[in-house]
């Protein structure tokens, strides 16, 4: 019985899934005739030249997210270091507590702080509104950042500890054990923070939508504005539901659903591989 309703379950949401790729795609359709997909795929988003391209929502995306995660990544490996043996102990436990507490902090709040505190700063420092790729773009770091400790903090306690005690029997500091014993056998757990920590920005809206700017271009500077997929799904979602410029979000969820499929399928073999690794050392 229990078999049966988890098979049903698992069932209910592979079809949820697929319907919601079917639903974008039937109302893709459309901008698959007429020349309408060259001027989907442009550098120019005009409604009122008839200029619908999304390339630079794209490329704002893109941007974004990469940047975000060259900042977030190195700080997540950095503090589970600091938990996990380089730093004192007795502040490993208080630590951890504040990096869980982010993760219940609403996304809204993070943007409406940063609107406040950081885009004033970037607004006097350098020329400009202050609402840029930058301001975005350090918001979204710390946004990112528990998703990528909790995940390489689980990776880390994963590990045997007869490890540990093989690496201080050889007389490694405990700096030397995570640099030469942990990270190298938790490759697998930081190519899965990376994915899941890539997948957790480029789908975030708010943080985009308050600081970025949203001017659809591309970006030459960070202190630039861009416009993001998501940030302009929720712009451009209020407009006349039978135009053009309404018809391109469901292009720009398809492309979404794609990272989102393309994250899970990563994660999925980083899974499998990990799984064979720990079966090694059972």
């Amino acid at each position: 019985m229990v078999a049966r309703l988890l098979f049903c379950a698992a069932a209910l949401s592979g079809l949820t899934v697929l319907a919601i790729f079917g639903f974008l795609l039937w109302f893709s359709l459309p901008l698959f005739h007429g020349g309408m997909l060259l001027s989907l795929f442009s550098w120019q988003w005009r409604p009122t030249e008839e200029a619908f391209g999304i390339l630079p929502m794209v490329a704002g995306s893109l941007c974004l997210a990469v940047s975000a995660m060259l900042i977030a990544f190195p700080v997540g490996v950095g503090l589970c270091g600091f938990i996990h043996g380089i730093g004192p102990s007795r502040l490993a436990r208080p630590l951890l507590g504040i990096v869980r507490f982010m993760t219940s902090i609403p996304t809204v709040v993070y943007g409406l702080v940063s609107a406040f505190l950081l885009v004033p700063l970037l607004r006097d420092g350098f020329s400009g509104s202050g609402f840029s790729w930058l301001a975005a773009l350090l918001t979204l770091a710390l946004l990112v950042l528990p998703t990528i400790v909790l995940v390489l903090d689980n990776q880390f306690r994963l590990l045997h500890e007869e490890m540990h005690l093989s690496a201080m029997a050889l007389g490694l500091s405990r700096a030397q054990q995570f640099l030469r014993l942990t990270l190298p056998l938790s490759r697998h757990g930081l190519l899965m923070a990376l994915a899941l920590g890539f997948g957790r920005a480029i789908g975030d809206t708010m943080i985009s939508l308050m600081l970025a700017g949203n001017a659809p271009q591309l970006p030459h500077s960070l202190l630039d504005s861009i416009r993001t997929l998501t940030a302009h799904i929720a712009l451009v979602v209020s407009t006349d539901s039978q135009s053009m410029a309404y018809g391109s979000l469901f292009a720009c969820g398809l492309m979404l659903f794609g990272v989102s499929v393309g994250v899970n399928v990563v994660l999925y073999r980083l899974r499998q591989t990990n799984s064979r690794q720990g079966e090694r050392y059972v």
